[in-house]
């Protein structure tokens, strides 16, 4: 499988399946009214730290490539919320603010590792993933 499409589509889905499942777990607990906070809490920082360490290991990339990590994560995010939470469950009162978050986290992740990666890496960039 091409390299960019395990960086997208393969992290992206493995991302919001691990906060989906903990979500349906958070759901049928006392904190199920606040489990976008607790989620994001907990979460943010996993999902740095896979971010991190997939994309250590590799060449330096343009920040370009990073941007569209971020879009497609946040667009699968969109698109599988919507599909298996919204619609599934008929979650009406989904889209609060700890979800806009969430969308908003989803992008600035990879675009902030790879900022971050790329400033502490010399060498040329690659054009490919």
């Amino acid at each position: 499988m091409k390299q960019w499409i395990k960086d997208t589509a393969g992290i992206g889905v493995v991302l919001w399946l691990i906060g989906y499942l903990a979500s349906l777990v958070l759901f049928f607990t006392p904190f199920a009214e606040i489990m976008g906070w607790i989620l994001a809490g907990i979460f943010t920082p996993v999902a740095i730290a896979v971010t991190w360490w997939w994309f250590s290991a590799r060449e330096r990339l343009p920040l370009q490539y990073y941007a569209g990590v971020g879009f497609t994560w946040t667009f699968i995010a969109v698109v599988l919320d919507f599909l298996f939470i919204v619609q599934l469950f008929h979650a009406t009162t989904y889209y609060k603010p700890d979800v806009f978050l969430y969308y908003i986290v989803t992008f600035i992740i990879p675009v902030g590792v790879g900022l971050f990666l790329r400033r502490t890496r010399n060498g040329p960039v690659s054009k490919q993933g």
